[in-house]
This record gives C-alpha cells, structure tokens and sequence, in this order.
C-alpha cells in the first residue's frame, strides 16, 4: 500500500504593539535563513501588503525557490489591505493546507485593533498557526531586565536606579527606550565615564564586579566600559525638556507670542499643564539673571567656571549663555518680575493659571 504524505506549510506570525521587539525578531530570522539557506539573499522577499497589488502578492507567495529548497516571504501589514478577495482566499488556502511547503511565510502585524470582517477572520486564522508569537509592551522586571542587557550588548553598566528611572519615565515605548540607550552610552563615554577593563583593578565594590560580569556583544577586553549613572540618565531626559523650555524661553523674550503660544499647546498636548510650564519658564528666567550678571561682572569666566560658581551643570550654562548674550540684563529683569506677579495673582485666586500665562506670553 502506498502511503502519501502530504508536507505542512510553514507559516510563521508576528505581531502586536511592541513593533520594536517585533521588528528585531523579524531582522534576526531573516538573518538567520539568509545565512543557513539564502547567502546570495535570491530567496528572501519583504512585501508591504498596505500598498502592493494582490497579483505581485501573490506572485510572490506561489514562487518556486531559485536554486535552492527553501524560499522566506514576508507579509507585512497584511491585515491593513483593502482588497477583501486577498484575504478571503489566502485564509482559505492557509486553511486547506495549499501553500508551498517549500515557502517560509512569515506575517508581520504592527496593528492596535483589527478593522474589517475578513481582516479579523484571517487574523484568528494566524493565531491557530504553531509559530504565533504576540509582543506586547515590556513592563515590571522584564523591562528593567530588556534595559540592563541591552546596555551591556554595548560594553557598558548601569546604576539600578538608573534603570527604574529610565523605566518609569519612558515607559515600553522601546523604539524610544532604544534610541536613548544608544545616546546615553554615547553621551558617558568620556574619560570620566569611560574605563578600560584590562587596566580595572579587582576591588571587590559592586560597580567593579558588575564590569568585570558584563556580556558585551564586543571584545571588551579591548574597550572602554561605559559606566551610566542616574545623574547621567536625570540629565539626559532633563536635557530633552529644556530643549523645547529653552526654545519657549526665546519665543517669549523675543516677543513672539504665536510661537509661544503654539509651544504651550505642545506641551499640554505632552500631558504637562499650566502649572509645569510656568515652574519651568520661572526656573529657567531665574538662571538667566544669575547667569547674565555674574556674566556682566566676569565676562573671561569659562562656561565651566560659571557652572561651579553658580552650582548649576555645564549643559545648562552652555545653553543658556545663547539667551544670556541675546538680551540684556534689564529686558530678563522685566520678563521675570512679570512672571513673579502672575505666580502671586495664581496663588491668591486672582485667575486660571493657563489663562493667565496666556496674558503673559501676550504681554511681554
């Protein structure tokens, strides 16, 4: 009796919101199948479904590989297409097992919700597939973990709460959470931040022992191990607020209220409210006027030297020397006692703060 087997697809679905986490499990599969099946990458094809014609699409699926077993076609946004027939006859051929078993099909969804009847019939489809993983945001100990390894794939350690401020402040956005990882592990390495394995004494403090522990995707026998405290990550995210505190600061003393109005938005629009902006825009006409008359008073002081003697850090007197040199001490004095007389008619009831800073902006 002769008995004929009939060979399983391969199908493979990726989705969920947390796309970063997604999008690395995608890249390191093609990766993997370009090396071990596909050196020549003859065999590897990525369609975005949102925009391409069902016939390229299928073109595409029903190939034979090229000189080779195994051909990888990935699918992207497939449920975001408009062409109802696709997805009604791709569900029925996933289904009845009709796909080439010599094609390796692998889905990609960065979709929320999924709108739309045959959109959501192929999607329940997907998720009987054995090879179905969903992402969803990272948080709790697996986000601090995702932190922590991925500054060691980048030979560098962390403070702990480092990290839980990092977590707390960003969140499972990880395609943010990435970026500031990159900037942050470039922004500490200097000489004060940066140090040498090889040449680390054995002193037994934890700090060390982490350093000696790190698994750095790079030799670092031979490299400077970047060392991130929670000064270092405070500044940084701190950084990124006054760029736009800084920006409204220039708006509002150079008279140009639309621009500063639409900055306030943006911020509210941030989830700040009025109260924020203001303790902002007070802080930082404050350390003008320091920093304008000591400047007035020692103008051959070093931006470092300023920084000491006013107890700020340098990043700050750096960019506030650019508004320091742009107006005069009696136009800041202006500014900022009109700024005093809105916190005393806020605190004694007098108006709504954020109508109030709108009056302000309006007046200067």
């Amino acid at each position: 009796m002769l008995f004929v087997v009939k060979l399983s697809h391969m199908l493979i679905f990726l989705y969920g919101q947390d796309t970063f986490s997604s999008r690395q499990q995608l890249k390191k599969m093609i990766e993997k199948f370009k090396k071990d099946r596909d050196p020549q990458g003859l065999n590897t094809v990525s369609l975005d479904c949102q925009k391409g014609e069902a016939g390229k699409i299928w073109e595409q699926v029903l190939a034979t590989p090229f000189l080779a077993e195994k051909r990888m076609v990935v699918l992207e946004n497939l449920l975001l297409s408009k062409d109802k027939e696709l997805l009604i006859e791709l569900k029925e051929k996933i289904e009845k097992n009709r796909l080439s078993d010599a094609t390796v099909l692998v889905f990609w969804e960065g979709v929320g919700k999924v709108k739309g009847k045959e959109a959501e019939n192929l999607f329940k489809c997907l998720l009987k597939e054995k090879y179905c993983s969903k992402f969803d945001p990272l948080v709790g100990v697996k986000l601090t973990s995702w932190i922590l390894q991925e500054v060691q794939d980048r030979c560098g350690v962390i403070d702990p709460q480092a990290v839980q401020y990092l977590a707390r402040n960003v969140g499972g956005d990880m395609w943010r959470l990435n970026s500031l990882v990159d900037q942050l592990v470039s922004h500490s390495e200097s000489p004060a931040g940066a140090r040498n394995l090889s040449q680390e004494p054995n002193t037994g403090n934890q700090n060390n022992s982490e350093i000696k522990n790190i698994n750095c995707k790079k030799d670092p026998s031979s490299l400077p191990v970047v060392v991130i405290t929670l000064s270092d990550v405070q500044l940084f995210l701190d950084e990124k607020a006054d760029d736009s505190i800084f920006n409204l600061v220039d708006a509002v003393v150079g008279g140009r209220s639309k621009e500063a109005y639409k900055m306030i938005r943006e911020q509210y629009r941030l989830g700040e409210d009025a109260q924020f902006v203001f303790a902002m825009l007070l802080r930082q006409f404050r350390i003008l006027l320091e920093l304008r008359d000591l400047y007035d008073r020692e103008d051959n002081l070093s931006s470092e030297q300023l920084a000491k003697k006013l107890n700020l850090h340098p990043f700050v007197v750096k960019k506030s020397l650019v508004f320091v040199k742009k107006y005069s001490l009696d136009k800041l004095k202006t500014v900022y006692q009109r700024l005093l007389d809105l916190d005393i008619k806020t605190k004694t009831g007098q108006g709504d703060q954020s109508m109030l800073l709108d009056v302000f902006v309006g007046s200067v």
